[in-house]
């Protein structure tokens, strides 16, 4: 996952952070989001921040850390520093496997276990769900694995991400045929509208999910989340160091029931974060399941 910036040119002049600039950035950011910034990824908050020294009209990194301190629009900019730090490439229907399994084996296990304790509730939490495309892709799965059954269901996706713009971004449910690229097309045909060239999530999918900000490092905010049946945080703890990635897993293992799977990124692994969770092996998908 990967955005691209620009550099910007300065007064003719490329801007260049230095080496106590960057720790200053580094460690503000990871106090505010639990997000690490190794020293050789110096460049990368070199490149995207640049740009917004240029808005703001200050002359060096400096400055830039003093107006994320003082300033009185700093908490707008908080905004603006988090989307050019992290990366929100994604798509509907990512990594097939995993929402194969999901599909298949998990899915089919939580709501029969429901509909044998009588209860017909459902809670899923996307963490870090970006621009919606994760939280609207497991909607579409529910509605297609339900059925007109869906109805006498109490379902709800909590779906949360660090930054407000991403979230306006997912309620519109608004997307472009790249957003679409990895969605087979009777999907595509079935759960969107298109107009104007662009693709509206049908209401049906909309309802089910509910957006909302939310920092992984804020241990109480955390708590404040219902407690879920499964948790999706796919290509997130890959931004934090390991001391960030055991509070935040802590924290998803204490949300989840007894029983409960957590689905994180492929290229992820718990294996040196925690023991808690029983790795289930998959064919192209290892999930992590909460058995006490």
């Amino acid at each position: 996952m990967s955005s691209l910036f620009s550099k910007t040119i300065t007064l003719g002049k490329e801007l260049k952070i230095s080496d106590s600039e960057f720790a200053q950035l580094r460690d503000f950011i990871y106090q505010k989001s639990g997000i690490f910034i190794a020293d050789n990824r110096k460049y990368l908050l070199e490149n995207r921040l640049a740009n917004r020294l240029k808005i703001l009209n200050l002359k060096d990194f400096g400055e830039y850390y003093y107006y994320l301190q003082y300033d009185s629009k700093r908490q707008g900019e908080m905004t603006e520093l988090f989307n050019a730090v992290t990366t929100n490439e994604t798509s509907f229907y990512r990594n097939p496997p995993q929402l194969q399994v999901f599909q298949d084996k998990v899915l089919p296990e939580i709501l029969e276990d429901q509909r044998k304790k009588r209860t017909r509730t459902l809670r899923i939490w996307s963490a870090g769900c970006s621009t919606g495309e994760e939280p609207y892709t497991l909607g579409i799965i529910l509605h297609e694995a339900l059925g007109s059954e869906i109805s006498t269901w109490n379902i709800k996706i909590t779906a949360n991400d660090l930054s407000e713009n991403v979230l306006q971004s997912a309620r519109a449910g608004v997307y472009t045929e790249y957003a679409l690229r990895t969605t087979p097309k009777v999907i595509v045909d079935k759960w969107f509208t298109a107009q104007d060239g662009k693709f509206l999530i049908k209401p049906e999918v909309k309802k089910l999910v509910s957006f909302g900000a939310i920092n992984l490092s804020d241990r109480a905010l955390m708590k404040r989340v219902e407690r879920s049946h499964l948790i999706f945080c796919r290509n997130v703890i890959i931004y934090f160091d390991d001391e960030m990635k055991k509070l935040v897993i802590s924290s998803f293992y204490d949300n989840l029931l007894t029983g409960g799977y957590l689905f994180i990124g492929h290229s992820e692994s718990l294996h040196n974060i925690t023991r808690a969770f029983k790795p289930v092996h998959h064919p192209g998908a290892i999930i992590y399941r909460k058995e006490d």
